[in-house]
């Protein structure tokens, strides 16, 4: 399939999402890969998710950092809205941790860490993500960490009356926050929780909160307390007992100080056959120099 007279995509999607697809494709006018999300409207068109698709695109066009996907275009095909995005290459931390099991401490944090800059960057935009998990977390043959799908982010609190229907809860039930799920409301430290979700999740190979329903998961996360991790630093365990508070003003105050206490553990970060490039690397080359920069 050819669009706008440039982007060739390939036949099948590389994964569909709540809000449609995502194909690999080729710029024919400047010669790379690209990935194209399409908006999928089955039964109709909606103009709440065309809203959010439409905002998703101005929020990864706003969100100049490294560790977020680069927006190269948006527009109509067929009467269906489209993102041309930075085609990236990796592995989603939910198939890390599915095919490598519990991660070593070192990865686990510095995954976490990364994610961390990029929420640091997007609260500092009146940005909040909604909707981090592992499936949304990249991470690069060269040991870069991307976050992806801004699909349910948010630019300020009113977006929460104005895309959140009666009845209905947005977001993935494993990794919201309780005050998402209690009073549909999501702030810096709701992304702060569900980071920590995902740290608990890497560090131990599975879902912390598991449930037959959305409901008892639900139950679970507004409920229960999640017991230590066995086999990690106990510094770790207070700070993922602090990320899971159920009463957000009694998690870290912001990303930024949470990356300061996950970059204790993100050293000595040992080999990943298989899922990293091995040797000198362009990208860690110039993030070793930038990082001695006071």
């Amino acid at each position: 399939m050819l669009i706008a007279d440039r982007y060739e995509l390939d036949e099948l999607p590389l994964g569909r999402g709540g809000m449609g697809a995502v194909y690999a494709g080729h710029d024919r006018h400047l010669g790379r890969r690209v990935a194209v999300k399409f908006l999928g409207l089955p039964g109709g068109p909606d103009a709440e998710l065309e809203q959010r698709f439409i905002r998703e695109a101005r929020i990864l066009a706003t969100l100049e950092h490294a560790g977020a996907p680069t927006l190269y275009d948006f527009g109509t095909y067929d009467e269906r809205l489209y993102q041309v995005m930075q085609f990236i290459e990796g592995v989603t931390v939910a198939d890390l941790a599915a095919e490598h099991g519990p991660l070593p401490v070192p990865w686990a944090a510095a995954i976490a860490a990364q994610a961390c800059a990029v929420l640091s960057a997007a609260h500092a935009l009146s940005i909040c993500h909604r909707d981090l998990k592992p499936t949304n977390l990249m991470l690069c043959p060269d040991g870069s960490v991307k976050v992806l799908d801004f699909g349910l982010a948010m630019l300020r609190e009113t977006d929460v009356a104005q895309f959140t229907r009666a009845g209905q809860i947005l977001g993935t039930p494993a990794y919201m926050a309780p005050e998402q799920i209690q009073r549909g409301i999501a702030g810096p430290r709701s992304d702060l929780y569900a980071l920590g979700c995902v740290l608990h999740e890497m560090l131990t190979g599975r879902q912390l909160f598991t449930g037959p329903t959305a409901y008892a998961v639900f139950e679970k996360q507004v409920k229960e307390s999640p017991a230590e991790v066995d086999g990690v630093p106990g510094g770790l365990n207070v700070l993922l007992a602090d990320l899971l508070e159920k009463d957000p003003e009694r998690r870290p105050r912001d990303a930024d100080e949470l990356f300061g206490r996950l970059a204790v553990f993100a050293r000595d970060l040992p080999p990943l056959p298989g899922y990293l490039d091995e040797g000198a690397n362009p990208g860690r080359m110039y993030a070793r120099v930038v990082g001695r920069v006071p």
